[in-house]
């Protein structure tokens, strides 16, 4: 029998998969389970266990990185809440609404499982440098509890409040990275359309209070046009909905986010969601382009 703590992990992206390798080096033991079988064979190269039904998962920890909460419902629905024993912990790293993040806790609770939030910043970079930026919702037993496996996987750690709070601070997040993209976006467009070096002009930027992570992170995203995923601009659509969502609960008026959700709107009905986030630069080009 191991000794090594148990973690498993569902959901093997962009961001679970890197996850799994830092959980490894720290020493945990891991299960995985992911709906492609690829992301799979990768991760059992790297050490990790192959669930090959969530029926399976032995792990009295699960983190699910996971887009949204009816992909949560569904892994649980399908095997892995009938594995999960009384004082189980579900930690939901994917960005939900608050809101169905709360209701999951409560319908989980009378099953001795408890669900908490701690949804992630900082990208697939991140992700894989084990820098995360980890928001925390729920309460500080659990937390502490939590601690080593956040700590092998991030750098800034909060428990911020009860569950759903890890949301909405990400939900906060996502409007500061959403704005300073689209930002980018308009500002290298009008370089461009000046006749100016988008080189020369980032390199200013990047020296100067216009700097910032999303400029660093991203910057040979929107200088090359190759928007290969990191964050995906459906989602980054989907957390901006969240975000409205919250604020309209909270009677907080959000003018500059909802004009970016609309462009971000446009960008995924234009075919562009599956595009990384910083190819909100297309839709600015777009409208240069229509004369909008």
């Amino acid at each position: 029998m191991s000794t090594k703590q148990e973690v498993a992990v569902v959901g093997l992206g962009v961001m679970g998969l890197p996850i799994v390798k830092n959980l490894l080096k720290a020493g945990f033991e891991v299960e995985v389970w992911n709906r492609s079988e690829p992301a799979i064979v990768n991760a059992v190269s790297m050490g990790a266990h192959k669930m090959n039904s969530l029926t399976e998962c032995r792990s009295q920890i699960v983190l699910t990185i996971l887009p949204d909460s009816n992909d949560v419902r569904e892994v649980l629905a399908n095997g892995l809440q009938s594995a999960l024993k009384p004082g189980s912990i579900l930690v939901v790293m994917g960005t939900i609404s608050p809101v169905a993040m709360k209701e999951l806790a409560q319908e989980l609770a009378p099953h001795g499982i408890r669900a908490i939030d701690a949804p992630m910043s900082g990208g697939d970079v991140g992700a894989q440098a084990g820098t995360l930026s980890i928001m925390v919702g729920g309460d500080e037993v659990t937390f502490q509890e939590l601690l080593p496996i956040f700590e092998a996987i991030g750098k800034t750690i909060r428990l911020l409040g009860p569950v759903g709070a890890g949301q909405l601070t990400k939900a906060c997040n996502q409007v500061i990275v959403a704005i300073t993209l689209t930002a980018l976006g308009e500002a290298i467009t009008l370089a461009r359309q000046s006749g100016l070096d988008a080189h020369n002009v980032l390199d200013i930027l990047a020296g100067g209070l216009a700097n910032s992570q999303a400029l660093t992170i991203k910057r040979e995203k929107i200088e090359s046009g190759d928007f290969t995923p990191g964050g995906f601009s459906k989602f980054q659509l989907k957390d901006l909905n969240f975000a409205i969502e919250s604020a309209q609960a909270s009677g907080v008026d959000l003018p500059v986010t909802t004009v970016v959700q609309q462009l971000f709107s446009d960008l995924v009905a234009h075919g562009d969601g599956d595009l990384d986030h910083s190819a909100i630069i297309r839709e600015i080009q777009r409208r240069v382009k229509d004369g909008e």
